[in-house]
């Protein structure tokens, strides 16, 4: 039985060691990190045949793919980090489609000299986010990049998912008269990463709204199967999705700006930052497009789940060739809420 027996490897320390370039080389020091981190993190049956792919059960209907890349800066800041948000933006795209979220795949690339131990504490975030999400990780991989050519750690997230018969949600739906709907506050995350960077104090914690929504949207559906669209307003914020949505649809959109919530320390730090709410990006929350005559239900819907009990109807489709964005302010007024013109925030998921 001797000469089975694996040689001993000293443990990885992940107190005080580093990342360097043997981490991302393929040989011992690449599968020691993958078992010792990454494996007892994620542990799962798909993940454990230890394969360069994963061979999944797939129920029946459509099948939905989204992949996203995260560059966020600070990579730790309240209310999360680069790990958890991973886990829910690419979970949101996918039940964005009115999707069951199913698995996940991770790619980590990792500058030379991070510390060990974040990189643990961003992977035990991750794993405990899948895991309160329902959504496996099951394949990934990792490269190490010289040092001074990254920046401590970029995650590429694919999540793979399925729309069950019958639903049918896209952004190309909006119809003149639907209603525009929003789950909660807005601005929250953009404005919880500015404040970091700025260093900036505030009275009460802006912290992130990230959160999976992928049990918001199942309740929605539940009471209203005929949602026309839905949407996560991340980079660009509320205005930005409305202008993607305006696009495809070939409608324009009217925001009454009274109905839009933002709450008032981030209005107050949007002010003070020079920036508008409705650009800042969110990773809790979402947009919603339906029929006039589903609205109330299906705010009532949103409003009894813990995610959406913010929840308030903002504005309606409106008929426009030009599929212009505009907002009736609160004095009376009317303006545009036309696309960004440069980046707001960035780095900011």
């Amino acid at each position: 039985m001797t000469g089975t027996r694996r040689p001993y490897v000293r443990p990885v320390d992940f107190k005080a060691g580093l990342v360097d370039m043997s981490h991302g080389s393929g040989g011992r020091a690449m599968a020691q990190l993958i078992d010792e981190l990454f494996v007892e993190a994620f542990d799962n049956a798909w993940l454990r045949e230890m394969n360069d792919q994963a061979r999944l059960p797939m129920p029946p209907g459509r099948l939905v793919v989204a992949t996203d890349s995260h560059v966020v800066s600070p990579l730790f800041f309240p209310g999360g980090d680069i790990g958890c948000l991973s886990v829910h933006g690419t979970v949101n795209d996918v039940a964005m489609a009115g999707a069951r979220p199913l698995y996940l795949t991770a790619g980590f690339i990792l500058e030379e000299g991070y510390p060990l131990a974040d990189l643990r504490r961003i992977v035990r975030s991750m794993a405990a986010a899948a895991r309160e999400a329902g959504v496996p990780i099951v394949t990934g991989d990792t490269k190490v990049v010289e040092k001074g050519k990254g920046d401590g750690v970029f995650i590429n997230t694919t999540g793979i998912g399925v729309v069950p018969e019958g639903i049918e949600i896209s952004g190309d739906r909006a119809r003149p008269g639907d209603a525009i709907l929003v789950s909660g506050t807005l601005g929250d995350h953009g404005v919880a990463i500015m404040s970091l960077r700025e260093n900036l104090a505030f009275e009460t914690t802006i912290a992130s709204d990230t959160a999976a929504l992928h049990g918001l949207v199942a309740a929605m559906l539940a009471s209203v199967p005929g949602i026309r669209c839905l949407r996560d307003p991340t980079r660009g914020g509320l205005a930005t999705t409305l202008n993607e949505i305006a696009r495809q649809s070939g409608v324009g959109m009217r925001l009454e700006e009274d109905s839009i919530p933002v709450r008032a320390e981030v209005a107050a730090a949007c002010e003070f930052l020079g920036l508008d709410p409705l650009y800042v990006a969110n990773e809790g929350k979402l947009v919603a497009i339906c029929d006039p005559g589903d609205c109330g239900r299906l705010l009532e819907a949103m409003r009894a789940h813990p995610l959406g009990r913010d929840a308030a109807r903002v504005g309606e489709v409106v008929e426009d060739p030009h599929h212009f964005v505009q907002m009736r302010t609160g004095f009376g007024g009317s303006r545009m809420v036309d696309w960004l013109a440069g980046e707001q925030l960035p780095r900011i998921c």
